[in-house]
């Protein structure tokens, strides 16, 4: 192969870092090379980390192989002592083009594979310019790095370091420059985006910068919020939450369980009733609002009627789409130590959980069907798009990697269904052509 390619795991945020790689790994001059980007949530995203090194091997026999993201920063040694990896570089330094040039030789000890440095001490997170997002419809721009929470279940601070924040012009100049760009639709994304701007002068909010955004960028279309923590939502942000329209009325909510006492254990910092409470806030402020969350089966301790609460959790916040975590224990972390539930009732917890989430999905698609009618949509270059909830519809003569308005006309088993209505101008992204 020539040039380089990027694996991406984990989340938003990964896709966004994924391509300031690639731009670093291109700068410093690297060729023939996969770059892995790892995720380390779970035992399991490890896992499949692994497993694409190992085909990435394969099917690139002469390439370098890089491996950086959270797991490598947590656990750098897992990678170093795969055959299959040439380099393992730090979380806070794969961004940077100084990174990639004078990699070690292949064939080198595992140790001289190592470039992790300790994420605890990095202090800011550096703004990272990019022109476009290799296949992707819609943008997504880092605001926010780290978390200073520390849940007794995630590994993720000892990956991402300490919250730090990208000062606020620097994120309005990077929204603009994808915009100019061709990019309609943006996604906001960090660790713990609602902890945004505690670290700067002035201690700017979320909201403020979401507000600022939209202000000095009147081009952009819509914006999104990748997951939030619904706790820490300012007055801002909800005021541009009931009444912006082209803030998207959807969010991902990170809510991981719905029982108190396992919340409390979780070193969650909020309980049950507050997340019934904003979701019904919010619908009240704005109707037909569409919420997602994390929700997290077979947490140490937890009993059957505890279980029951997660359960009854996804009707209480009338969720529409929920990703389910199996709990699996991260080394180093409270959790891991305390007792844990066999690991088959934790499976066929999550799969329970799995299945309420998909009636639930069905639910909603099902409301949305019945109540048809227009919306303006991003078509991704997949095809399928999403309406303004982010609810999945297919309209076959939609034009990708555009916004266009459809008209909704049934369902199938996962998506809407709809046909062209009208096909809304414009270059669409610079990933288009990808």
């Amino acid at each position: 192969m020539s040039g380089v390619r990027v694996l991406t795991f984990g989340c938003r945020l990964n896709t966004f870092e994924s391509e300031t790689m690639r731009t670093a790994a291109e700068t410093a001059g690297l060729n023939n090379a996969v770059l892995v980007n790892t995720c380390a949530v779970t035992a399991d995203a490890v896992r499949q980390a692994r497993q694409a090194i190992r085909r990435a091997r394969r099917d690139h026999p002469h390439a370098r192989i890089v491996v950086s993201g959270c797991a490598a920063q947590t656990e750098p040694e897992t990678f170093a002592e795969m055959d299959e990896v040439d380099a393992v570089i730090g979380n806070d330094a794969k961004g940077r083009a100084s990174a990639y040039r004078g990699l070690p030789d292949f064939g080198v000890s595992d140790t001289e594979k190592i470039r992790v440095n300790d994420i605890m001490a990095v202090r800011e997170t550096a703004p990272q310019m990019i022109d476009a997002i290799d296949g992707q419809a819609r943008a997504f721009v880092q605001v926010q790095n780290g978390c200073d929470h520390r849940c007794s279940f995630c590994v993720i601070p000892f990956g991402r370091g300490n919250s730090r924040s990208v000062p606020m012009g620097a994120v309005v100049d990077q929204v603009a420059r994808l915009v100019d760009n061709g990019y309609q639709e943006v996604v906001i994304t960090g660790v713990d985006a609602t902890s945004y701007g505690a670290d700067l002068p002035g201690r700017p909010t979320l909201g403020t910068l979401v507000a600022t955004i939209l202000r000095q960028v009147p081009d952009l279309r819509r914006l999104r919020l990748s997951s939030i923590d619904q706790i820490e939502v300012d007055d801002t942000l909800m005021g541009l939450i009931a009444d912006e329209p082209r803030f998207m009325p959807h969010l991902h909510l990170s809510l991981q369980h719905g029982d108190d006492l396992i919340l409390k254990r979780m070193k969650r910092r909020h309980g049950r009733d507050d997340a019934i409470r904003f979701c019904e806030t919010v619908r009240g402020l704005r109707p037909g609002f569409a919420f997602g969350a994390d929700l997290i089966a077979g947490f140490p301790t937890e009993t059957e009627e505890m279980f029951a609460r997660s359960l009854d959790l996804i009707d209480a916040c009338n969720l529409s789409f929920v990703h389910v975590f199996p709990y699996s224990p991260r080394a180093g972390t409270p959790a891991a130590r305390m007792p844990q539930l066999d690991r088959g009732l934790v499976k066929a917890r999550a799969a329970r959980l799995r299945a309420k989430a998909a009636r639930a999905e069905d639910a909603h698609l099902a409301h949305m069907a019945q109540a048809a009618g227009t919306h303006a949509v991003l078509v991704e270059f997949s095809g399928k798009a999403r309406t303004e909830n982010f609810t999945p519809v297919v309209a076959p003569d939609a034009p990708r990697g555009q916004m266009a308005v459809i008209r909704v006309t049934g369902r199938d088993a996962n998506h809407l269904t709809g046909v062209l209505v009208d096909d809304w101008a414009g270059a669409g992204p610079a990933s288009a052509a990808s």
